[in-house]
């Protein structure tokens, strides 16, 4: 009879992962003895030499508790408890199927490695919505970090150098994580939780324009307002004496624009007669355009 008959149902369906209670799950594994060293040595020669995969199922079930251990020291990511021990307990498999036990070590030791890599590239993942570690010395960072502060708020240079010392990175790449880790995602749409008490939303949908700026159809239509309306002046301003026309082109189109004394001193006139000249202007080609 193999070790899969004589495996209890609930020591079967603990292989699953905590999908149910996560207490009972945590309490079904801390149940599993920690196996010794020599029956951990048969249960590996036997998965490695004879393929045996019952063997490394009781490898895997005998080191869940461990995984749980693990999990719990990455709470402080946010994240739920039991998507941490799952990711674990994936780690655990691969680390079992690459475990060599002629090599003198026990599985746990070898084990950690895999099961912190899976925890890691899930908190990456899930933490915030926008990656804030995507290089090697960002997620050497972004792990270390918070445990190399040795206080709350930002640090201060010597901080930052220590810092960047004791993990071999530069001090730029220390204060881009500080600032990385510092943000917060917001919500685009808002929501009661993001109002304040004046109900003024903070959230980035707020800021949009709201008008039709963006809108295709109407910006073409606004571009074939203009350019008509633009037209239509052109029309209006040949109708008027060259005196007017030069006199509302240099007042108004040119980009130097004069002033009504430098009109005045190019015409030989009063700046009011200029005036004068370019209301009646004005009113001509409101009058053309109408």
């Amino acid at each position: 009879m193999t070790q899969a008959v004589l495996m209890p149902r609930a020591q079967q369906l603990i292989l699953a992962g905590p999908t149910g209670s996560l207490d009972a799950y945590i309490q079904a594994v801390s149940r599993i003895p920690v196996l010794s060293a020599g029956k951990e040595h048969d249960l590996a020669l036997r998965f490695r030499d004879q393929h045996d995969l019952d063997a490394a199922r009781l490898l895997v079930l005998h080191h869940l508790r461990f995984v749980v251990h693990v999990a719990r020291g990455y709470l402080g990511y946010g994240l739920p408890l039991g998507d941490l021990i799952q990711e674990g307990n994936i780690g655990l498999m691969k680390a079992v199927k690459r475990f060599d036990p002629d090599v003198g070590v026990r599985l746990v030791s070898f084990a950690v490695h895999w099961i912190k890599a899976e925890m890691h590239e899930f908190i990456l993942k899930n933490w915030r919505i926008v990656k804030v570690a995507t290089t090697k010395a960002q997620r050497k960072l972004f792990f270390n970090l918070r445990s190399s502060k040795k206080r709350l708020g930002w640090m201060n240079r010597k901080e930052v150098e220590t810092v960047a010392k004791e993990l071999k990175v530069s001090t730029a790449e220390v204060l881009e994580m500080e600032s990385r880790l510092a943000g917060q995602d917001i919500t685009f749409d808002a929501t009661p939780e993001t109002e304040d008490e004046d109900n003024h939303s903070v959230a980035p949908a707020t800021y949009l324009a709201t008008d039709t700026q963006s809108d295709p159809a109407q910006a073409l239509e606004r571009t074939d307002w203009e350019q008509q309306k633009e037209e239509q002046l052109h029309r209006a301003l040949v109708k008027l004496d060259d005196r007017s026309r030069h006199i509302m082109r240099r007042r108004w189109l040119d980009e130097s624009k004069a002033t009504l004394q430098e009109l005045a001193d190019h015409y030989g006139v009063s700046a009011e007669r200029i005036r004068q000249l370019e209301s009646n202007a004005i009113r001509k080609l409101g009058t053309l355009m109408a």
